[in-house]
């Protein structure tokens, strides 16, 4: 059984307390055990004709497209999801089964 993702790319709303919102994602997050793992970043190199105003992504990675239904379910992540809508400006959700194409060094 391979990996699922959830990969979101967003741009926030200007004025966003966005450190607050990435503590509360980050709590939430370690909250479920569905989650197999979590990333985040910010952008720093793109140009922002490339960037077209997204600023931050998140992935999350799951044992399985059951184990991400059962995310999506979860009570912690509605709630989340009730706090962290409103903040955005532009949002891109891709949600995936990959295969490991090269293992980290």
């Amino acid at each position: 059984m391979g990996t699922f993702n959830h990969y979101v790319i967003v741009k926030f709303n200007d004025g966003v307390a966005v450190d607050e919102l990435i503590q509360g994602l980050e709590k939430m997050v370690s909250g479920i055990d569905h989650v197999k793992s979590f990333e985040r970043g910010k952008d720093i190199e793109s140009h922002d004709m490339l960037r077209q105003g997204f600023t931050h992504v998140f992935l999350m990675a799951f044992n399985g497209k059951e184990e991400f239904n059962a995310f999506q379910t979860h009570v912690n992540d509605l709630e989340f999801t009730g706090l962290f809508s409103p903040a955005i400006e532009k949002i891109v959700v891709l949600d995936f089964p990959s295969n490991l194409m090269k293992a980290p060094a």
